[in-house]
């Protein structure tokens, strides 16, 4: 059931809503949670100013912002960001919310959570929404705060499980295997056994599925990716990869001979 619940701001730009699901079965869980404000007074004057900043690679000026700015009203924004027609841009906000959701878990955990649940819920089929970006962002967010990876990192891992919540969407399967590489950079501990459901993305036809796969199984470590990524240091196809706040075209061949050399500096 949705409730929605209006009230007459006291600011001069009208009613604000705010929309309370209740009773949301997910993953077998039921969760209560609040969508942050669908309006803000000032919403559109933030999304101005960190679409900007993102397309400048301004972050001493976006860190300035996170200080200034509650998290919360600026969740909302880089959100829309995940569906700009300038990809690099959608990159960037990914970065942002991690910093902004990371932020808020050291004050208001609570409050993360419920970003995490929203990021989960637009993954989910009954959703209506595509969920771009939403595997991502669980990623970065992981990676930056350790709570939530404690409490999330299962989750973001079985939608590459085809025995558990797989996605079906090429371009989300996509995300997710880019969220599960991101925090497996920082956080390796709460992805126990999710190397072995990454090869198959090895042999993809997508070549961005395999550029992916072998940049996430280089951060693993993968010892059992060996032979297969060896296969890919021929596979010239060139895709756009994200590092280091750019976005560069990138042969899959050199994805692949990066994690051979991380492989083999642990083996």
């Amino acid at each position: 059931m949705i409730n929605i619940r209006k009230r007459k701001s006291k600011k001069p730009f009208g009613i604000v809503r705010q929309i309370v699901f209740h009773g949301i079965n997910f993953f077998g869980k039921k969760f209560k949670w609040l969508i942050f404000p669908a309006v803000n007074f000032n919403s559109r004057k933030i999304k101005a100013t960190l679409r900007v900043l993102l397309v400048n690679n301004d972050w001493e000026s976006l860190d300035s912002l996170i200080q200034k700015i509650p998290p919360r009203k600026l969740v909302n924004p880089l959100f829309s960001f995940f569906y700009d027609l300038t990809e690099v841009v959608k990159w960037r906000s990914i970065t942002m919310t991690g910093r902004v959701v990371a932020r808020l878990a050291e004050n208001d955990f609570e409050s993360a959570r419920v970003v995490m649940r929203r990021l989960i819920w637009n993954l989910n089929d009954e959703s209506g929404g595509i969920g771009w970006g939403s595997a991502e962002a669980m990623g970065e967010i992981m990676a930056l705060s350790d709570g939530l990876a404690g409490e999330y990192a299962g989750i973001l891992r079985s939608f590459i499980r085809k025995d558990e919540n797989y996605l079906e969407h090429e371009i989300l399967q996509r995300g997710a295997i880019w969220g599960i590489g991101r925090l497996a950079q920082t956080r390796l501990q709460y992805l126990n056994h999710t190397d072995f459901h990454l090869l198959g993305f090895l042999q993809s036809k997508d070549a961005v599925h395999r550029g992916f796969a072998a940049w996430a199984l280089g951060n693993f470590r993968s010892e059992s990716a060996v032979a297969l990524l060896q296969k890919l240091r021929l596979d010239d196809e060139k895709i756009f990869f994200y590092n280091d706040l750019q976005l560069n075209a990138i042969p899959v061949c050199r994805l692949a001979s990066e994690a051979l050399d991380k492989i083999k500096h642990f083996m």
